[in-house]
């Protein structure tokens, strides 16, 4: 009987030690979260997204831009497609690694 009672305070024990892991690293997350943004890059980040909430209903339309820049992400996307589906040599890339 004492032998599975120390076994219980062990399991009890690594219980404990692992609860306190947990929050160790959950402050550690929390601390991170709260210093990865500075005041003054939140109050950036605000003021940016107010302004282009709300700038588009103040200013008038703008004339739509020529045609010809209008093909512009046509041909990248395009040019991203076949650059996709471009086959490699896979002899000398594999070479390359050796």
């Amino acid at each position: 009987m004492e032998g599975g009672g120390q076994i219980q305070r062990r399991n009890a024990v690594k219980r404990h030690l692992q609860q306190r892991q947990q929050e160790a690293d959950f402050h550690d997350k929390k601390v991170i979260a709260s210093t990865y943004f500075s005041i003054g890059a939140f109050l950036v980040l605000a003021c940016l997204t107010v302004s282009l909430l709300i700038l588009p209903l103040v200013l008038p339309p703008l004339p739509p831009p020529p045609s010809l820049l209008l093909w512009l992400p046509v041909c990248l996307l395009m040019l991203l497609i076949v650059l996709a589906f471009m086959p490699t040599d896979a002899r000398s890339m594999a070479s390359s690694y050796l």
